[in-house]
């Protein structure tokens, strides 16, 4: 008896006919024009009846990253300074470092990648060119010569690049964490391939009939039924993911975050993010001489290049607080205050500009006020540092408030977020006494991470704007606190527009 198959398996067998060597899935799609559903559910069906072998094997491949080419053009960190570490054969890490923020490049990406790739060595605070390095400075490392094959082809398989003499195992190791320039992600192939039962079968005994989902009146009465053949649904087949709508990590933990404060009563609060120096720093009672108000740890804004204070009689409390203690009970920095210095203008290093604007706006007790907002630092970016970055403040503001207090709250809102355990360690922080800082314990790393630092405000902060009782403050790292959650090792994937990590993440984790 004759077989049936319909026009577009036909168009499947026809490509396998035509072929004398197994074919991936993608391959027969691109030849048929049949889609994959449909290949996928003819190649099952032929091999229950013994047409073909299906086989089944992982092959890892890579994914250039959006930016691959310009990065590859630019030349990798490592690869831009090598030539000036082997004129030298060693240098001083603090040398390198000066060369590192000419070029613009984050020294902490220098040495790793050159250590990866066994270029350099550190020894006493020098970086020393090893042979391997010598060797590198006119021949491409291995993941660099598949970059650039994939650059040309478009897509690249890691198993293909034995034959172009390049080292496989070593392309994985140099590019298996370097996301921002590639991915290595596995991929099941499936290869099909006719046998010779199947060969003859689909050569010489086979018709070819119309293949619809269901019947027509006028199917029935031309009598064309008897050549149409339903289709079957073999709801056994892997079908296309479906992936549900979900906002970007990042953005659930901040709206988890201020979930978690406004259940426990907090009320929110915002401030600029272009922010005088005056609230971001001399509030706090941060000396003008401070390293941290240095350009290269501070955003400073030429437009507007100053900043309105506050009425005459904070900013005089702030000046006397400063320069000799004023009411405080302190003795002060001992220095004269500069007013000038106080208008610039910075992008805020931290929220705390917010709650401190808020304890003067109304410093009477009861008050629980919060703020989760963008800060800026001007760190060079690596797979740990950003120049903008979240952090969520807070203060409370209340005659009864104790360091217990203020621990047992942190306490509770890192148990709304997931984390059970928490601890506290002693720490100094320049406007709070005393202090502390946050640790979470990660059962996945079975260690314990800090997430933030808090305190009581000292009265050099609380009394010039007018606060008599205690009030309890801290600074916590978002950013941090989502890598731990989604498992994240590279701070900088956060931000990049993923759609393939953002639909993989867990709704619930």
């Amino acid at each position: 008896m004759r077989k049936t198959v319909s026009k577009r398996q036909w168009k499947v067998f026809k490509v396998l006919l035509d072929s004398n060597q197994e074919l991936s899935t993608p391959q027969i799609e691109t030849r048929s024009g049949v889609e994959h559903p449909q290949v996928a559910a003819t190649l099952i069906y032929a091999q229950e009846q013994g047409w073909l072998t299906l086989k089944e094997h992982l092959r890892k491949e890579l994914i250039l990253s959006d930016s691959a080419e310009d990065q590859m053009k630019k030349g990798l960190p490592e690869r831009q300074v090598l030539p000036i570490l082997a004129e030298k054969g060693r240098m001083p890490m603090q040398e390198m470092a000066r060369i590192a923020k000419q070029k613009e490049i984050p020294m902490g990406d220098i040495i790793k990648w050159s250590s990866l790739r066994g270029w350099v060595k550190k020894d006493k605070g020098e970086l020393i060119i090893t042979k391997d390095g010598h060797k590198a400075i006119d021949n491409p490392d291995a993941d660099e010569k598949a970059i650039e094959l994939a650059i040309k082809s478009g897509t690249l398989f890691l198993d293909q690049l034995e034959n172009q003499g390049i080292d496989p195992a070593r392309v994985n190791k140099l590019l298996n964490k370097r996301t921002s320039l590639a991915k290595i992600k596995e991929r099941t192939i499936r290869l099909a391939c006719l046998t010779d039962a199947g060969r003859k079968i689909l050569s010489e005994d086979i018709k070819i009939i119309k293949e619809q989902n269901i019947l027509s009146p006028e199917d029935i009465e031309s009598g064309e039924w008897k050549n149409i053949k339903l289709r079957h649904y073999n709801v056994t087949l892997e079908a296309e993911k479906i992936y549900p709508t979900k906002i970007h990590p990042m953005q659930k933990i901040i709206q988890q975050t201020r979930k978690a404060f406004l259940e426990m009563g907090f009320t929110e609060i915002v401030s600029p993010q272009a922010e005088s120096a005056f609230w971001d720093f001399d509030a706090l009672f941060q000396p003008q001489d401070h390293p941290a108000r240095d350009m290269q740890d501070t955003f400073y804004l030429t437009r507007p290049a100053e900043a309105k204070l506050p009425h005459d009689k904070f900013v005089e409390n702030v000046k006397q607080t400063h320069e000799n203690g004023w009411k405080t009970g302190s003795t002060g920095w001992g220095y004269k205050w500069n007013l000038s210095r106080a208008k610039e203008m910075v992008l805020r290093t931290h929220t705390t500009s917010t709650t401190i604007r808020a304890l003067a706006e109304d410093p009477n007790p009861p008050r629980k006020v919060f703020c989760v907002g963008k800060v800026y630092r001007n760190e060079a970016i690596s797979y740990k540092h950003l120049p903008e970055f979240f952090q969520v403040d807070g203060v409370i503001i209340d005659e009864a408030a104790s360091l217990a207090t203020l621990l047992g709250t942190l306490q509770e809102f890192y148990r709304k977020m997931g984390f059970e355990k928490v601890k506290f360690k002693p720490a100094f922080f320049p406007y709070t006494e005393p202090s502390a800082e946050a640790f979470v314990y990660m059962e996945s790393k079975k260690s314990w991470i800090e997430l933030g630092g808090s305190g009581v405000f000292r009265p050099e902060v609380t009394r010039p704007f007018g606060c008599k009782v205690p009030v309890l403050a801290w600074g916590l790292g978002l950013d941090r606190l989502a890598m731990l959650r989604y498992g994240i090792n590279d701070i900088r994937e956060l931000y990049w527009s993923d759609l393939d990590k953002i639909r993989e993440v867990s709704l619930c984790r």
